[in-house]
């Protein structure tokens, strides 16, 4: 890795960004890569905008900033565009991945982006897996079958090790379930 591999993810309190977002660099730190992950939002309140970074690298990193030129947008809630420039920053060569059943020009539009944009629906996958919507593991796997930025098999460890003594298992093995769709169904 050349550099530092920079992704920001818009959601909504309670869907999942800043789970995700550490998931994400706890997956990349197993692999023995330098990590930063931190959130952002204004108040606590579910349903509020939230914006969560990660940084990954193979080198120490000393820059605390917010991430102002990602390499890749991830959107968990499709809503949120009418109201926040997602893709500020993104470069042509970036990749925006959506919260959508449907990719359309009108997404690339309201985002103001004209490079790669995926979809995925994460919120049908855990609606029906867990009747919830949390759609940071399904984005998480979409990310992966895009990136390659970190392996499947490190994304399901630090899953098992971070949601096991809250959920228990079942629960664990549909999160790990909605990842694998999530890498299987991202569509362009």
């Amino acid at each position: 890795m050349n550099g530092v591999y920079e992704v920001r993810m818009h959601g909504r309190a309670g869907q999942g960004a800043k789970s995700g977002s550490q998931l994400l660099a706890e997956a990349a730190f197993r692999e023995g890569k330098y990590i930063q992950s931190f959130p952002e939002y204004g108040s606590e309140r579910r349903g509020a905008p939230t914006v969560s970074y990660t940084k990954i690298t193979d080198t120490i990193l000393k820059s605390h900033e917010p991430i102002v030129n990602p390499d890749v947008v991830m959107v968990l809630d499709f809503g949120i565009m009418r109201s926040i420039d997602v893709a500020a920053g993104l470069r042509e060569s970036g990749i925006l991945i959506v919260n959508t059943k449907v990719c359309s020009p009108e997404i690339k539009k309201l985002a103001n982006f004209n490079g790669p944009l995926y979809g995925v629906d994460a919120t049908g996958i855990s609606m029906e897996l867990l009747g919830m919507d949390t759609p940071n593991v399904p984005m998480l796997g979409a990310l992966l079958k895009l990136t390659s930025i970190v392996s499947m098999e490190s994304l399901e460890i630090v899953i098992r090790e971070h949601f096991l003594p809250k959920i228990g298992e079942e629960k664990v093995q549909k999160n790990i379930e909605m990842l694998r769709r999530g890498y299987q169904e991202v569509f362009e």
